[in-house]
């Protein structure tokens, strides 16, 4: 009877968690109790037991819950090593060998990019990062495109606590000026990068997208300019956003 229990507690307990993480803007304990069909009780009893874990935290104000960063390496593991990452690789190495250049699959991470999985091309210029590698959002295409793709409340939220640190005499470090950017990205599916993270490095980035609204990822192709041009490299849009529907059938059946 008591493990029946403990199982019920922790379905629960994930349940909640599942409702956090695919609520467009972070939930109040109101929402929960209204989504879960529980007594308040044991819904603010399950929220503290996630808090205490550090897999739930609260927003600033402390009124709504949001998934700790606990639980987005959890989920981030899960996708670099669940059954269909071979899948995802295979994408990854068929784009790489038509456009010639490194591509990447990337997913936010807090106020960072991190790297899912990534295939190198095998010219020798070229910038070395592995799997798990986290890059900054407001100086890469894919981080200024998934800021873009977000919920209003959450990508204004996220804007507003982002460090914008200059790392290239091309990073964007105004935020007025990287608002109007990610917005041009939201509205295009497609976000550049200019040199705004390494000088002599550009990239390109389009959306994994679950649907219409919701992207889960990003991929990005990324190459140094002596050898191929942001405009050039931007030919291969069409292209990429092939590999990002097939990318998204994945992440659909996982």
């Amino acid at each position: 009877m008591e493990s029946n229990q403990a199982n019920s507690a922790a379905l629960r307990a994930f349940r909640i968690l599942e409702l956090i993480a695919e609520s467009e803007a972070p939930p109040s304990l109101a929402d929960i109790v209204a989504r879960m069909d529980l007594p308040k009780q044991t819904v603010h009893r399950l929220l503290q037991q996630l808090q205490d874990s550090w897999l739930v935290t609260r927003t600033p104000g402390g009124r709504r819950y949001e998934c700790s960063t606990r639980t987005s390496r959890f989920a981030q593991n899960v996708m670099m090593h669940s059954a269909l990452a071979a899948e995802r690789h295979a994408i990854l190495r068929e784009l790489v060998e038509e456009i010639g250049e490194t591509c990447n699959l990337t997913m936010l991470n807090g106020t960072d990019i991190v790297y899912l999985d990534r295939v190198e091309t095998q010219w020798p210029l070229r910038v070395h990062l592995q799997s798990g590698s986290k890059v900054p959002l407001h100086c890469t295409a894919s981080g200024k495109l998934l800021l873009g793709m977000l919920p209003k409340q959450r990508r204004d939220r996220l804007l507003a606590r982002l460090p914008l640190r200059a790392v290239s005499p091309n990073t964007i470090s105004d935020r007025a000026a990287l608002k109007r950017e990610i917005e041009e990205c939201r509205r295009q599916k497609l976000a550049i990068n200019n040199q705004e993270n390494f000088i002599g490095i550009v990239a390109v980035a389009v959306p994994v997208m679950l649907d219409r609204n919701r992207a889960c990822a990003a991929i990005a192709a990324q190459a140094p300019v002596v050898r191929m041009s942001l405009e050039e490299l931007c030919s291969h849009v069409p292209v990429m956003r092939r590999a990002a529907s097939a990318m998204a059938d994945t992440f659909l059946k996982g």
